[in-house]
């Protein structure tokens, strides 16, 4: 499958660990390639201000990873939402992992070399990519914390990682949200994204016209190959730009 050019009608949603940035051993470890937060600026004055980066992380977090690019975000898979005007929606505080099972998972993962526990405002994630042998153990672990017809809360798989999160956000969600706003709405959506739960916002993405775009299928699995289309994008952007009249916005 051939990735799509972009054009000025399009959105862009975006997950980051794994579609615009390599997978590392640690959360902490990532590494931005220098040239990634101008490229995500170019492309979002083009398109007028409709990207969106949609990650398991806290929109704190993509900010500090992407500055000094800061636009659109949806961070935990939906729980906090920051519109192109700087609007934070965000889930309740109430609504979060309750800290007797953060407290759980960290005396449990004490005891396992290698399994690393990533604290989030309203979720929890364990990653056991350095500790493979742990899988099951890890997985043993949150699904007696977390039923599968828990009311509140739903496991989210990873690569080699599980997440403890609210049922009530996905991906899917912020991207209907995001959508339902400008300079998003009125816009044929691309959401592209390499795991689970990037699924969702695929799946939304499609009911609006667009499309979704899975990086193992669509980029060979590898990031750099989504970095180059997107400046491939932002070249092909830039030529029709300055060879057309201005264009409004998408009402």
């Amino acid at each position: 499958m051939t990735p799509p050019d972009l054009d000025r009608t399009n959105a862009l949603f975006l997950d980051l660990d794994g579609t615009l940035l390599e997978i590392a051993p640690t959360p902490e470890s990532v590494v931005v390639p220098p040239n990634l937060p101008g490229l995500l600026a170019s492309l979002n004055a083009l398109l007028g201000g409709a990207v969106a980066i949609v990650s398991g992380r806290s929109i704190a977090v993509i900010d500090s990873l992407l500055a000094p690019y800061s636009a659109s975000a949806a961070g935990e898979h939906g729980v906090a939402l920051r519109y192109q005007d700087g609007r934070v929606e965000e889930m309740p505080k109430g609504l979060a992992v309750p800290d007797e099972w953060r407290e759980v998972l960290r005396g449990a993962t004490e005891r396992w070399p290698g399994v690393l526990v990533e604290p989030k405002a309203h979720g929890v994630a364990v990653h056991y990519r350095l500790a493979p042998d742990r899988s099951t153990e890890v997985w043993r672990l949150v699904r007696g914390l977390v039923p599968q017809d828990h009311s509140r809360f739903h496991l989210i798989p990873a690569r080699e990682a599980v997440e403890i999160g609210p049922r009530a956000a996905s991906k899917g969600h912020a991207v209907e949200r995001l959508m339902a706003q400008a300079p998003f709405r009125g816009r044929r959506p691309i959401f592209v994204g390499d795991d689970f739960t990037d699924e969702a916002g695929m799946e939304a993405a499609r009911q609006f016209g667009g499309e979704g775009l899975r990086v193992a299928e669509v980029f060979g699995g590898d990031p750099a190959q989504v970095r180059a289309w997107l400046s491939r994008g932002v070249e092909l952007l830039s030529n029709r730009a300055a060879s057309a009249p201005p264009l409004g916005v998408p009402s």
